[in-house]
């Protein structure tokens, strides 16, 4: 199905079982696979192809999902693979921008206004939360959560959970502090930077251990965001991201 006031470029490609939503543009060479569907006003560039099978050695063939919710901008040579497991879904959210050359792989679960650039890999089960940046070159392990408004710096490799509001870098992702640009963007006020930056220092340099140092940061600074910042620290199952 192919909504209201969408444009198809020339040479594209969809196949059957796909709907593409009102208002969504398709440059030339685009290639919509089966099971995919894109909400409304998404803009695909040139080369790029949604819905492929999963780069698993395990996909057999069965029926699975690519969702995409509206007004994406998704840049020119990408892929993104549906789930792998029969009927599981591959989720990308509302408003991101994700650039040219990469790979989104099977089961990742993308949020809202999140960034990815250039050339980053994001491999299976991945999880990432609104307003994440990822820069380009980034590779992300399977299964590694990814927190609401980091920011990864380029070429890094991610093989844990990075909590959220945090900036991370190193060939080797290493914490380096506060995403204090994104957060200023995002609207966050200097009292909010400041229950952050207090949070960050009993996480990653107050000598607690893990489970203690959450706990003093729900007793002392019990904001939205620093609550938010526990909660995600004791849902990890690989582990978090250290210093």
């Amino acid at each position: 199905m192919i909504g209201r006031g969408a444009r198809i470029g020339e040479y594209c490609v969809i196949e059957s079982d796909v709907v593409i939503g009102a208002e969504c543009l398709l440059e030339p060479y685009v290639y919509i696979k089966r099971w995919t569907t894109l909400g409304e006003r998404n803009e695909i560039s040139a080369g790029t192809v949604l819905g492929t099978d999963p780069l698993d050695k395990g996909f057999s063939g069965e029926r699975s999902y690519l969702k995409i919710g509206n007004r994406n901008r998704i840049r020119e040579h990408y892929t993104i693979s549906r789930g792998t497991k029969p009927e599981s879904v591959t989720e990308i959210g509302h408003d991101n921008y994700i650039m040219t050359s990469g790979h989104i792989a099977h089961n990742c679960k993308i949020g809202d206004h999140t960034v990815i650039a250039s050339c980053a890999l994001v491999a299976g089960y991945v999880e990432v939360e609104d307003g994440a940046f990822i820069s380009g070159g980034v590779v992300i392990h399977q299964f590694s959560k990814i927190g609401r408004l980091a920011m990864i710096g380029g070429n890094t490799r991610v093989n844990s959970d990075l909590p959220p509001f945090f900036l991370y870098t190193g060939f080797n992702v290493e914490a380096k502090g506060l995403n204090v640009v994104g957060l200023k963007r995002a609207g966050y006020k200097a009292s909010d930077l400041s229950a952050l930056k207090k949070a960050y220092q009993i996480l990653y340099r107050s000598g607690l251990k893990l489970q203690d140092a959450l706990a003093k940061i729900e007793a002392e600074i019990p904001t939205p965001e620093t609550l938010h910042l526990v909660d995600f620290v004791r849902r990890s199952e690989r582990g978090i991201c250290r210093e």
